[in-house]
């Protein structure tokens, strides 16, 4: 370095930094790293500062004003030996950290996690919901995370965090000892147990859960829609009563058709038959068809059917089923 080089060089003598939204660490931009005698070092609330001498972390500033000498930086004066003070500028390489809490994150799992229900067996949990961080070991997150980088932020972190996220849910779900309505039922206390398996992902970073929320706990569509089926048959409850509601929404369908059950051909045979149907599942009698006379267990047969496409879906059970279509069976003459 020429002697103008020398002359023209700016020794830092006032480092401080002001948070940036998303910033969680930057390393504090000077030339050749050289720091004044007696600089003045500003942390704010809520920031740490660390000095690193050959990549080792020397010595943590908290928040407040610091004025860089000898006495308040014990470490690099040791490690650097000066024993007897020094004067003139020296190096080092100065990080600040911020220690606010990160919000507004959002997690969610990519895939259905496989559980094994207490009531249902085995089942496909989504789950997608919001999480809050912080820098809680500044000297873990510096070494672990922010490394010789320039900057981090918390957009660089994110999938790693969701994924430690995926891996703890699925092992805290996974277990299956709380069935899946009552996991649904209470997300609070639900959002409080998956907090807890979240947390020793992100202290291994130095990094502090402070949040963790459930937004919304499903199933896949094909499996909610078995399930609303069967809710469906809890509620209605008995056999009979279900096939009279099954025929009334056949005739409202029919109804709404080109022509209504009043019409010609098909139709009237369609509306003929279901009004049997209902006649059948009320009284066990039958609604003669204009005209001509209906088939010999024509109405037991029909609901036979309806009964079979029940058990398929595991709507009813096989004892229930062979016992209506027993009861149905012998109405034929």
């Amino acid at each position: 370095m020429g002697i103008f080089d020398f002359l023209s060089k700016q020794f830092v003598d006032v480092i401080d930094w002001v948070d940036e939204p998303g910033t969680l660490a930057i390393r504090y931009p000077m030339q050749d790293r050289e720091i004044q005698n007696g600089a003045q070092l500003t942390v704010r609330s809520g920031q740490t500062a660390l000095f690193f001498n050959q990549g080792e972390i020397a010595d943590a500033f908290l928040p407040g004003l610091h004025t860089l000498q000898t006495g308040n930086l014990p470490l690099l004066t040791s490690l650097m030996n000066w024993d007897k003070g020094f004067a003139s500028p020296f190096k080092a390489d100065v990080y600040f950290y911020s220690q606010k809490e990160q919000t507004g994150l959002k997690w969610g799992t990519t895939q259905p996690i496989p559980v094994r229900d207490k009531e249902f067996g085995p089942l496909r949990i989504r789950a997608f919901g919001s999480y809050s961080f912080r820098v809680e070991d500044v000297s873990a997150f510096a070494v672990k995370m922010m490394g010789s980088l320039d900057r981090l932020t918390v957009s660089d972190l994110e999938p790693q965090l969701r994924a430690a996220i995926a891996t703890s849910i699925a092992s805290a779900l996974g277990t299956g000892e709380i069935a899946f309505l009552d996991l649904a039922a209470n997300q609070s206390a639900l959002s409080e147990k998956l907090k807890a398996a979240v947390e020793p992902a992100f202290a291994q970073w130095g990094l502090s859960c402070t949040s963790f929320f459930i937004e919304s706990l499903s199933l896949p569509d094909e499996v909610q829609a078995m399930l609303d089926k069967a809710s469906s048959m809890r509620v209605v409850g008995d056999l009979d009563r279900f096939v009279r509601f099954q025929s009334a929404e056949a005739i409202e369908t029919a109804a709404a058709q080109s022509g209504g059950i009043a019409g010609i051909g098909a139709g009237a045979a369609a509306g003929v038959a279901i009004g049997q149907s209902m006649a059948g599942g009320i009284g066990g009698g039958a609604l003669p068809a204009p005209g001509a006379a209906a088939a010999p267990g024509e109405d037991a047969y029909a609901q036979i059917e309806k009964l079979h496409k029940l058990l398929t879906i595991g709507a009813i059970t096989q004892e229930e089923f062979d016992a209506k279509k027993a009861e149905l069976l012998s109405r034929i003459r």
